[in-house]
């Protein structure tokens, strides 16, 4: 069962925040031929997962149309700024729409679906492949406006103790980043490489994939992909690494 309790910066000292001097990347933290497997254009084994993406955004949808009617058969139409955006508050909907999630609306409403499920693989290889050709685009999440009470939510979540462990995301990625734990080195945890390849799992996983599988870890009861909560999570998580380069598909372990 889930265990959580809101414990304030004051006692647990600062964290970074949007845009903040001294984001690192993941990439800083791995071994020189983990970093060279991640720069390998031919070799990185997030690169599958593109190729799948791709294949997908060729591919019709029920009324004929594909992404690539609209956007380009490699996405060369797709404004690389407004990728490196997201979280993105959608006035019509008036909440936050990630990138995978938009791509879901697009594949309903553009080409009458069928729907993609939000935690499964096709959303995901769509959301990898968009989001690799903005690689090297500096992440720029909007944290102002409509936009700033889901940011102070996923800002709650990341300094909230989890499970039976009894430890909140910052304690790790803030407290603790460079620190050796059970021969892992512990990063800052941020997003800009996501999706990316685990070595640990042999898998993709994106944004939400990673928040549950480190609640796992922490024996806590995860919220489900695609939930309001890992949303308003991966607005705080995108944002506190404004201005790194977006990496995907990085690999990380």
């Amino acid at each position: 069962m889930m265990r959580w309790r809101f414990i304030p910066l004051t006692l647990l000292g600062i964290a970074l925040t949007a845009g903040a001097a001294g984001v690192r990347s993941g990439y800083e933290y791995l071994l020189p031929e983990t970093r060279a497997l991640q720069d390998d254009d031919f070799g990185n084994p997030g690169l599958a997962m593109v190729d799948e993406g791709r294949a997908l955004f060729q591919r019709a949808g029920a009324n004929g149309k594909a992404c690539a009617d609209c956007h380009g058969t490699g996405g060369e139409r797709l404004d690389v700024h407004a990728i490196a955006r997201y979280p993105v508050f959608d006035q019509e909907r008036k909440r936050p729409i990630t990138l995978r999630e938009r791509i879901r609306l697009c594949r309903s409403e553009k080409q009458a679906g069928p729907a993609l499920s939000y935690a499964g693989r096709k959303a995901l290889a769509l959301e990898t492949f968009v989001r690799h050709l903005a690689r090297g685009q500096p992440v720029a999440v909007e944290i102002g406006g409509p936009m700033a009470a889901h940011y102070e939510a996923g800002r709650k979540l990341f300094h909230t103790r989890w499970g039976q462990v009894d430890i909140a995301c910052h304690q790790c990625h803030d407290n603790h980043a460079g620190q050796h734990f059970r021969g892992q080195t512990l990063t800052q945890g941020q997003t800009n490489g996501l999706p990316a390849y685990r070595l640990a799992t042999g898998e993709v996983a994106g944004a939400h994939e990673r928040f549950r599988q480190c609640m796992h870890k922490l024996r806590a009861e995860p919220f489900a992909i695609g939930s309001p909560e890992f949303i308003d999570l991966e607005v705080y998580a995108n944002a506190r690494g404004n201005g790194l380069p977006i990496e995907t598909p990085g690999v990380r372990y």
